[in-house]
């Protein structure tokens, strides 16, 4: 595996990889049956290694992502080690054959939580339509309609997703407060035009005065209870610890249901006082 290679070093790597020899069909088969029967590391290991030159090639095809090769080797290998654990000798196909949906799949997934700051597609069809899409288009000018009906249809979705999967493609992530001199679009930043309304005055007043109200008419209306259910809610609710139902039951003479049933009406006319109330 890749050790922290530097992108530097990547060539080392990749020449040390491509000095593993391939193994035979007969020989993976014998491994691959002892990884399964007996669960030999030492095979695993021998897969892993024989195959590790088809991550490097299916890697390279996804060098325009910006991201770095070392990186995405990586996540291939990762891949190709799910691969290796869930390879079935019996179903008479090459390891490589089976391995390519789970080194593929690894690095989808990197390719997509790297490749913006924001992850770009999270839906199964956008992200089918993240790498498609790529392909399909031919130049920078943005599709036409009969463009995007063609490749809704070959890819079986929507052309409304399309067109917006399209949009992510051309946007440009910035950052909050990215003040370089040499940036031209810094008067993009979200910095320049995002107002901090945590500490503006009025709101922090008008917060205040609401509690305040609220407090006020939450008190009123506990006031409009009769004392023992007045009582039952301060127990059930202000207290602490706060009493249970078969401890007021005791306490008053009567069933846990029935101090239920006093509790949940006097929440809904304290609810129902304090809603009239706002509105007057």
């Amino acid at each position: 595996m890749i050790q922290n290679y530097p992108e530097t070093n990547i060539e080392g790597y990749i020449k040390t990889v491509l000095g593993f020899p391939i193994i035979s069909a007969q020989d993976e088969y014998d491994l691959a049956r002892r990884l399964r029967n007996k669960g030999d590391l030492d095979a695993a290991r021998c897969l892993v290694i024989s195959n590790l030159r088809f991550v490097i090639h299916i890697a390279r095809s996804y060098s325009g992502y910006g991201l770095q090769n070392s990186d995405i080797i990586q996540e291939g290998n990762v891949g190709l080690m799910k691969a290796v654990k869930r390879f079935d000798p019996a179903h008479g196909v090459r390891l490589v054959s089976f391995a390519i949906h789970w080194i593929k799949a690894e690095i989808h997934e990197y390719v997509l939580r790297n490749w913006r700051i924001v992850k770009i597609a999270t839906t199964k069809s956008q992200r089918k339509l993240f790498f498609s899409l790529r392909c399909a288009k031919t130049s920078l000018n943005w599709l036409n309609r009969e463009e995007i009906k063609s490749i809704a249809k070959d890819l079986n979705v929507k052309p409304t997703v399309v067109r917006e999967m399209e949009c992510r493609l051309s946007s440009t992530d910035y950052g909050f407060d990215n003040k370089q001199k040499e940036e031209k679009n810094n008067y993009k930043n979200p910095s320049n035009y995002l107002e901090d309304s945590r500490f503006d005055p009025a709101l922090q007043f008008e917060n205040f005065d609401f509690e305040r109200y609220s407090y006020r008419r939450l008190y009123v209306a506990l006031n409009k209870l009769d004392e023992r259910v007045r009582d039952i809610l301060k127990q059930r609710w202000l207290n602490e610890p706060k009493a249970t139902l078969h401890e007021l039951a005791d306490i008053y003479g009567v069933s846990a249901e029935r101090i239920r049933q006093l509790e949940q009406r006097a929440i809904k006319k304290i609810k129902n006082y304090i809603n009239i109330s706002t509105y007057i």
